[in-house]
């Protein structure tokens, strides 16, 4: 299904014209109208004039998270805050906030590429979606809400947690399309087979699921539990939100709307822009945007491109499934390890619950990875040789994987603690220590 079928499909050549008139365009706005961008322009010696090719793009400086908490909170906003509509940020959880800002036009592009974002997922005017995103400073309500309306579906704007709540209403409203984090969506799954609701007899039949790193055995692990065809998107807070790029139906990757944000993949210690093909760090620039238009923001996403038509007639450069961050990557013992690889063999695991928690230490010069998971109550009952066996097995699967050892731990049920938006996975007690 095609939202915007002129944008969507444009053949290459006519949509890289499209990238660059818009790139000209916002370089030029943001160099006269945001101070702290001119600088960093100026002490390289360049000028708006110099950006005359999409690959000129490279010649620009790299906006990181730390400098938008540097210039907290409107020091990036090219527009007057007269002309700002709505304000979003982030958590903050990790020092000051992420503030975005939006015109009205901002709120208009946001609302067309998240409807983009639900039609390629299969989501009709027909449809009833409820929303258990979180509302508020979050981006993800908000986002998937006013792109749910776009469409003209029914909007259940229930956002996160009450999760006995949550499947009475999807039963009794006749629920569609659920949107929210893919862990919350196994929580939802949980209490539902704890409430002996049986799920197929649901009138659900598509998610959206996003706002964290999942594996592909994540997803079938929610597609065997909710009986739903579980559909990626992707976006951030420094960007616009949700509705940078999703899956379309065929789901073999995430198509980029490129005709508002420009894609590049670089090499994270170096920052030098990488062959097509290879995998590294997103790097996005938005060309469309007026009150927050971020320029070569570094995501710290992991990512690759492909290129070429999809199936479904759409021209965009696709993104590989995120599978990690620059920053959530642990070194263990000179070995890169990303939660989701961790968790991709704990979902292969029939005894282990898809709730898990990673613990990192120090022990002396060495760092340690403890592995929390944890198994269903009948297994936590049994001898403890039989748990044992199970812990054995989870350690030899992560060694084969990843070459490294970890100390599992399993522990019962309900006792890793639930997340109504992003999971908690990794504790680094290394700096306490």
């Amino acid at each position: 299904m095609i939202w915007d079928e002129k944008h969507e499909c444009m053949p290459r050549e006519q949509l890289k014209e499209l990238q660059l008139k818009r790139l000209k365009s916002v370089v030029r706005r943001v160099y006269k109208n945001v101070p702290y961008f001119r600088k960093k322009v100026d002490a390289l010696g360049l000028k708006p004039a110099d950006i005359q090719s999409l690959e000129d793009l490279q010649k620009l400086p790299f906006i990181t998270k730390h400098e938008l908490r540097e210039t907290y909170p409107f020091g990036l906003f090219a527009t007057p805050m007269k002309e700002v509509v709505r304000i979003h940020s982030s958590s903050g959880t990790t020092g000051k906030p992420v503030v975005a800002g939006y015109t009205r036009a901002d709120l208009n592009l946001w609302a067309e590429l998240m409807a983009r974002t639900l039609t390629a997922g299969g989501t009709t005017a027909e449809d009833i979606v409820q929303n258990a995103y979180g509302y508020g400073l979050f981006t993800g309500g908000l986002g998937i809400h006013y792109g749910a309306e776009k469409i003209g579906a029914t909007v259940v704007p229930i956002s996160g947690g009450n999760t006995a709540r949550q499947l009475l209403i999807m039963e009794d409203f006749g629920v569609t399309v659920l949107t929210c984090t893919p862990s919350y969506s196994l929580q939802i799954a949980e209490v539902a087979e704890e409430k002996g609701l049986d799920m197929r007899k649901l009138k659900l039949r598509v998610g959206f699921f996003g706002a964290e790193p999942w594996s592909d055995e994540m997803r079938k692990e929610i597609e065997e539990r909710l009986h739903v065809r579980a559909m990626d998107l992707y976006g951030l807070t420094e960007v616009i939100g949700p509705g940078v790029a999703a899956e379309c139906e065929h789901r073999c990757g995430l198509h980029i709307y490129e005709d508002h944000f420009i894609p590049e993949i670089i090499d994270p210690d170096t920052g030098k822009v990488k062959p097509d093909g290879q995998t590294g760090e997103l790097v996005l620039t938005c060309t469309t945007k007026q009150a927050f238009p971020v320029i070569r923001f570094r995501t710290r996403d992991i990512a690759k491109l492909e290129y070429g038509k999809c199936e479904c007639g759409r021209t965009f450069a696709r993104m590989n499934r995120v599978t990690g961050r620059t920053d959530d990557m642990l070194i263990i013992r000179g070995v890169n390890v990303f939660p989701s690889q961790i968790e991709a063999v704990l979902v292969g695991i029939e005894e282990a619950e898809p709730h898990y928690q990673l613990i990192v230490r120090k022990d002396g010069p060495m760092d340690t990875l403890e592995v929390q998971v944890e198994v269903d109550q009948q297994l936590f009952s049994d001898e403890i040789k039989r748990l044992e066996q199970v812990e054995r097995k989870i350690a030899h699967e992560i060694a084969s994987m990843l070459g490294i050892h970890a100390k599992i731990t399993l522990v019962e049920p309900k006792t890793i603690e639930r997340s109504m938006g992003k999971a908690k996975r990794v504790i680094d007690l290394r700096k306490e220590g």
